[in-house]
């Protein structure tokens, strides 16, 4: 019924940058190839060039400006192509920009209506009260834990006294230290060998003879 009456069909969606930029990039890959091919036609031809003499020559000679003429013109279209591709890379890139931009802002102004609706909801007078109770809370847990932490039946200590008491403790204490670094034999005399007086015979003297340790007298 659309062809009788000349209606139009699905509209064919438009091109993007991206689309555009792939088509570009497979016709200058195609280009390459070719001047690939006609690169390899002209070394093949010097090297003829180099045996042939006269008229064959001349022929190789006409043939190998062909050629070249044929893959400047590839090449000048690839050139081309290759600026086109760039130019819509760069657009391409501008664009992706600007909408990661718009996303960005879009954002902000969603979470700044956030803010604001949760600032709505906040009270700071609700907020100083609560700090103040939470003050006198701890307050009154330090209270309890004082009460619970003092001694029971425990009559209060004069500190003079304690004091006093500390100070002969310490005089006690370094008397046994010095008599720990004493040896015993010479704080017990008790454990001295005792000593004898032996009697010495009439003439004779108390100097030993020659000899230590021996007992005769002269």
């Amino acid at each position: 019924m659309r062809r009788i009456f000349g209606g139009s069909g699905p509209k064919t969606p438009a091109p993007t940058l991206d689309d555009a930029t792939k088509k570009m990039d497979v016709k200058v890959a195609e280009l390459d190839q070719k001047i690939h091919v006609l690169d390899g036609r002209l070394r093949t031809i010097r090297e003829q060039m180099k045996k042939a003499r006269g008229s064959a020559l001349n022929t190789l000679k006409q043939r190998a400006m062909q050629i070249l003429k044929q893959k400047k013109m590839y090449e000048r279209q690839r050139d081309q192509m290759m600026q086109q591709s760039f130019n819509m890379e760069q657009q391409s890139f501008t664009l992706s920009s600007l909408q990661d931009t718009v996303t960005t802002v879009e954002a902000m102004k969603e979470g700044a209506k956030a803010m604001k609706s949760q600032f709505k909801a906040i009270n700071i007078d609700s907020i100083e009260n609560l700090h103040e109770e939470l003050e006198e809370l701890m307050e009154e847990s330090n209270e309890i834990g004082e009460v619970l932490g003092r001694s029971y039946g425990m009559e209060e200590m004069d500190e003079a006294g304690l004091e006093e008491e500390l100070d002969m403790l310490g005089d006690e204490m370094l008397d046994d230290a010095i008599n720990e670094a004493e040896p015993s034999y010479l704080t017990d005399m008790s454990a001295l060998p005792a000593v004898t007086t032996a009697e010495f015979p009439e003439g004779a003297t108390e100097e030993p003879a020659v000899g230590v340790g021996m007992g005769v007298y002269n």
